[in-house]
C-alpha cells in the first residue's frame, strides 16, 4: 500500500521508526499525547509496512468512525475502501479493506469467535491510559492469544502519557516492550480558576465560565461535562449567545450530528463535549477550554443492588489533556471550574474500570475464554475477586454459566449479543412473551436511557415509535434480529422485570412517593414522572447521590404483582417466621419477592422450638429487665458478683452481658417451654440463679458472702452488696465488744462498717474498727452522749458487752432476765 503525502504531524518523523521497532520485536509502547497524529498516521504506516490486515480498537463508537474517516480522507477516499471501520450497529468496510478501526468491546467478540484474528497482521490499541474496562479485557485476551496460538500478531499499545512502564512489562513478557516517545508541538495555556458560587449548580458555573471565555478569547471554546443531561442544561443556560453555536457533542449523537462538531463551522462555536474529546478526537479551531472537572464513569453500588454511571472528579493527568486542547493550534487559556488550591488534591491518573465497574459482562467473556476467574491472564490490573464473584452469580441465575463457572450455550449467546448480560437476558425471554421487536425496543432504551429524557418507559416508547430515530431504529432492528419471538403484547414492565428483577418496586405506603425494591433498596419516584400512581414499578435505571439514604428513580414501567410474581418467580419465598416484634413473640407465615412482604398470615400452632428461640432473641435484645426480679434474687446476684470480683473461678460473672451469654445455663428449663413475653415475668429468677453456683464451692456460700452477719447484741445485720467492699449498717451500741472489722470471702474483704445512732442516723463510717475506738470514738461519745443521754456510751466500748436499747435496757442485758 502506498501512502500519500502525510500532514506534518509530530508523529511523521518516527513512522518508520514505530513500524520497524514493531517488526524486530512483535509488541512496542507509543506515547504520544493529543494532537501527534498518532490515532490516524501509526495505522496507515503500519498498513504500508505488512501485507496483512490493521486492526486499530478504540474504547469509543465515536472515536473509531472519526478515525476511519480522517483516514480515509487522507488517502482521497470513502470509508469503506482502503479503511473501514465496525461498531456495534454499524459496519463499513469491504474487500479492499487493509484498515478496520473496531471498538474494544466488539473487538473482543470477534477475537472470541476467532482467536487467530486470521489475516490480521496488527492489532493497535490506542488510548490504553483512559483504561476502560474493555480495552483492559482485551489487552489481556490479546496477550493470551499471542502467547499461544498467534506468537507471530504484532501488538502496538499507545498511551497519551508518559506513565507506560506497566504497559511495556505487560507487553514483553519476560522482557519489557520497547517504549517510542514523540512529543506534540504545543502552544502555551494559560489558567484560570473559577471556583462555584454558594449554591451554584454546575451547569450555571460552567455557563459562567463559557461566557468569560467568549469574552477573553477568540476561536471557538470546548467546554468539557460530565454527561448529555448536562450538556443539554448548560446549553439552554447559554441559548440567549447571539452569533455563537452551540455544538453537542457526545456519544449518543447520530454520526452527522457528531461529525458537526468534527469539522470547523461558518460562525464561533461552543462545542459542549462528555470526556470523549479528551484524546483520540481533534475539535478544530478551539482556542478555549472551559473544564467541569467531572467525568461520568461506571460503578456499582454492591450494598443497594444500583450500576451505573457515577460523576466524579477528573484525575490530574485527564485535567492537563483537557487544558492542552486549547494549544493545539495556538496560544490559549483554559478555565477550571474548581479553586486552584483544590487542584493538588486530584487524583493522578484516572481509576481504572475493573476496580469499580459491574464486572458481569466481563465475568461472562471470561467464561467463554475459558477463564471463569482469569487466572491465567496477563492483567494491567487484575479484576477485584469480590466484584468477578458478584458477576459469576449474576451468570448462574441467567443460567449463563454452570455451578462450577462454565460457560453454557445460553451464555455463549448471551455474549454474542454485545449487550450486559442482564439486558441480553431481557431480550431472549422478553422475546418469547411480547416478541422480538417489542422486546428489543425496550432493551434499546435500558442499553442507552438518552434515547428520550423522561421517566416515564411507556410514554418514551410511544414517542420514539412515532418519531422514529434513526439511531434508536437501528439498534432496534439489530437487536431483533438476535431474538426469537412471535409478536405478543405491550408489556415493557415485563421486559424491564426480566432484566432487573431485583428492581422491581412497591410503593412503601399510601400516596407515598417512596418506593422499596425487591433488593433491598429504597428509591424516591421524582414528581412528574408521568407514571401516574402505581403501587408497583418495574424500574429500569436508579441512581442514589453520595450521602443520600434512598436513590432516585430515572426510568421505570407501571407494573403490578401479577407481573412481579411472573417475571420474578426465582424472588419468591414463603417462610415461618417467630420473631420478637416490639417487645412480643409474633408468629407468622410471610410471603416475600425478596425484600417486598406481599403477604403475612398468623401460624396458629408455632413450633415449640422457634417460639423458645424467638423469646431467647427476645430476652438478648430487650435485656435482663423482661425477668422478674424480686429482692432474694437481687441479693443472690449481688453476692454472687462480689464472691466473682474477690475470688474468681468458679463463681460466676453475673453482669448482665455474661447472664445473657449463659442464659441457655440457668434460665434453660424455663426459656424452653417459654411462648410469649409474660412467660419471662413468671419465672423465680432467685431459684434460677442458684443453677450457677458451681459444685462443691457452693455449699461455702454462706460462709464466704453471707446474707447477714450476727453483731455482739445478737442482731442479725443484713449485708448491703451492692456496695464495694460490702457494708454493714448497725447501731453502734451493737456492736460494743467487738475489737477488730469481720470479714468477708476467707478473710480477704473487710466489712464497711456504717455506724448508727439510736435514732438509725449515721454517725461514723470505718473498715479499720480497732483504729475507730481509739481515735474516733471520743469525739463520737461526745456527741452521743449530748443528743441521747439516757442511753450508755462507755469510754472503751471493747470492755462492755453490746445491747439495743438505753442505759437501763443495758444494766438489765447485764443481769440477765430476772428469776
Amino acid at each position: 500500500m502506498k501512502l500519500p503525502e502525510l500532514p506534518d504531524l509530530p508523529i511523521r518523523p518516527v513512522l518508520g521508526h514505530v513500524a520497524a521497532t514493531l517488526a524486530e520485536h512483535g509488541t512496542a509502547v507509543l506515547v504520544a499525547p493529543p494532537g501527534t497524529g498518532k490515532t490516524t498516521l501509526v495505522p496507515l504506516a503500519l498498513a504500508a509496512a505488512v501485507p496483512g490486515r490493521v486492526l486499530v480498537a478504540e474504547p469509543r463508537r465515536l472515536a473509531a468512525r472519526a478515525a476511519a474517516a480522517r483516514m480515509a480522507a487522507l488517502l482521497g477516499e470513502a470509508v469503506g475502501g482502503t479503511v473501514g471501520y465496525s461498531v456495534r450497529g454499524d459496519r463499513r468496510v469491504g474487500p479492499q479493506t487493509r484498515i478496520e478501526v473496531v471498538t474494544s468491546g466488539l473487538l473482543v467478540r470477534r477475537l472470541q469467535d476467532d482467536p487467530e484474528l486470521a489475516g490480521t497482521e496488527v492489532v493497535l490499541l490506542d488510548e490504553c491510559h483512559e483504561r476502560h474496562l474493555d480495552a483492559d479485557l482485551l489487552l489481556a485476551l490479546l496477550l493470551d492469544a499471542r502467547a499461544g496460538i498467534r506468537p507471530d500478531l504484532r501488538v502496538l499499545a499507545t498511551s497519551a502519557t508518559v506513565a507506560a512502564d506497566r504497559l511495556s512489562a505487560l507487553l514483553g513478557g519476560g522482557h519489557p516492550a520497547p517504549v517510542i516517545q514523540v512529543r506534540a508541538r504545543t502552544h502555551p495555556v494559560a489558567t484560570t480558576y473559577l471556583p462555584p458560587l454558594p449554591r451554584e449548580r454546575i451547569e450555571a458555573q460552567v455557563a459562567r465560565a463559557t461566557r468569560a471565555a467568549l469574552a477573553g478569547t477568540d476561536g471557538d471554546i470546548l467546554v468539557f461535562l460530565p454527561g448529555a443531561a448536562e450538556i443539554r442544561r448548560t446549553a439552554a443556560a447559554l441559548a440567549e449567545l447571539d452569533g455563537v453555536d452551540l455544538v453537542p457533542l457526545h456519544g449518543r449523537l447520530s454520526a452527522a450530528r457528531q461529525n458537526t462538531a468534527l469539522e470547523p463551522g461558518p460562525r464561533r462555536r461552543v462545542v459542549l463535549s462528555t470526556a470523549v474529546a479528551e484524546s483520540s478526537l481533534t475539535v478544530p479551531g478551539v482556542r478555549a477550554v472551559v473544564d467541569s472537572g467531572l467525568a461520568r464513569v461506571p460503578h456499582i453500588d454492591r450494598a443497594r443492588g444500583l450500576s451505573g454511571l457515577a460523576t466524579v472528579r477528573v484525575s490530574a493527568a485527564v485535567a492537563e489533556q483537557r487544558a492542552g486542547r486549547a494549544g493545539r493550534e495556538a496560544p490559549g487559556r483554559v478555565w477550571r471550574c474548581w479553586p486552584e488550591y483544590e487542584h493538588s488534591t486530584l487524583p493522578a491518573y484516572p481509576e481504572p474500570e475493573i476496580r469499580t465497574a459491574d464486572l458481569t459482562r466481563l465475568a461472562v467473556e471470561l467464561a467463554c475464554w475459558g477463564t471463569p476467574d482469569g487466572h491465567g491472564l496477563a492483567w494491567w490490573d487484575a479484576p477485584p475477586p469480590g466484584g468477578l464473584a458478584a458477576g459469576r452469580e449474576v451468570l448462574r441465575t441467567l443460567g449463563a454459566v454452570t455451578a462450577d463457572g462454565a460457560v453454557t450455550d445460553r451464555g455463549r449467546r448471551i455474549a454474542r449479543i454485545g449487550l450486559h448480560p442482564r439486558l441480553a437476558r431481557a431480550l431472549l425471554d422478553g422475546a418469547a412473551v411480547v416478541g422480538a421487536r417489542a422486546a428489543a425496543e425496550v432493551v434499546t432504551v435500558l442499553d442507552d436511557d438518552t434515547h428520550f429524557s423522561g421517566i416515564d418507559l411507556t410514554a418514551g416508547l410511544r414517542a420514539l415509535r412515532r418519531e422514529q430515530p434513526a439511531r434508536w431504529r437501528r439498534e432496534v432492528e439489530r437487536l431483533a434480529g438476535s431474538a426469537r419471538g412471535s409478536d405478543g403484547g405491550d408489556d415493557p414492565a415485563f421486559v424491564v422485570a426480566l432484566a432487573h428483577p431485583e428492581r422491581l418496586a412497591r410503593r412503601r405506603g399510601p400516596g407515598s412517593a417512596s418506593y422499596l425494591m425487591a433488593g433491598g433498596t429504597a428509591v424516591t419516584l421524582p414528581p412528574g414522572s408521568g407514571t401516574g400512581d402505581p403501587e408497583w414499578l418495574a424500574v429500569g435505571v436508579a441512581t442514589r447521590d453520595p450521602g443520600r439514604a434512598e436513590g432516585y428513580i430515572r426510568l421505570a414501567a407501571a407494573a403490578d404483582e401479577q407481573l412481579a410474581r411472573r417475571a420474578a418467580a426465582n424472588l419468591l419465598t414463603t417462610a415461618d417466621e417467630i420473631e420478637w416484634i416490639d417487645g412480643e413473640v409474633v408468629a407468622r407465615r410471610i410471603e416475600r419477592l425478596g425484600a417486598i412482604t406481599l403477604s403475612e398470615k398468623p401460624i396458629p400452632e408455632p413450633d415449640r422450638r422457634l417460639l423458645a428461640a424467638a423469646v431467647r432473641r427476645g430476652l438478648d435484645s430487650t435485656g435482663l429487665g423482661l425477668l422478674s426480679w424480686d429482692s432474694g434474687a437481687i441479693a443472690l446476684r449481688r453476692r454472687l458478683g462480689f464472691l466473682h470480683r474477690t475470688l474468681g473461678a468458679p463463681w460466676p460473672a453475673v453482669d448482665d452481658e455474661s447472664l445473657l451469654a449463659t442464659a441457655d445455663t440457668w434460665l434453660g428449663p424455663e426459656l424452653a417451654t417459654a411462648r410469649r413475653r409474660a412467660d419471662l415475668g413468671r419465672i423465680d429468677t432467685g431459684q434460677a440463679l442458684l443453677r450457677l453456683l458451681p459444685w462443691p464451692d457452693a455449699a461455702r456460700l454462706d460462709e464466704l458472702a453471707p446474707e447477714r452477719l450476727e453483731v455482739p447484741s445478737g442482731s442479725r445485720a443484713r449485708l448491703d452488696y451492692a456496695a464495694d467492699p460490702p457494708v454493714l449498717a448497725v447501731k453502734v451500741q451493737e456492736i460494743f465488744g467487738w475489737t477488730d472489722t469481720p470479714r468477708l470471702a476467707d478473710g480477704r474483704v473487710p466489712v464497711v462498717l456504717h455506724l448508727l445512732s439510736p435514732a438509725q442516723r449515721p454517725v461514723a463510717v470505718t473498715s479499720d474498727l480497732t483504729s475507730f475506738w481509739q481515735t474516733g470514738w471520743p469525739r463520737v461519745r461526745a456527741d452521743l452522749r449530748g443528743r441521747y443521754p439516757k442511753h450508755a456510751w462507755p469510754e472503751d466500748p471493747t470492755t462492755v458487752p453490746a445491747h439495743r436499747g438505753t442505759a437501763r435496757n443495758a444494766a438489765r442485758e447485764r443481769r440477765g432476765p430476772r428469776p
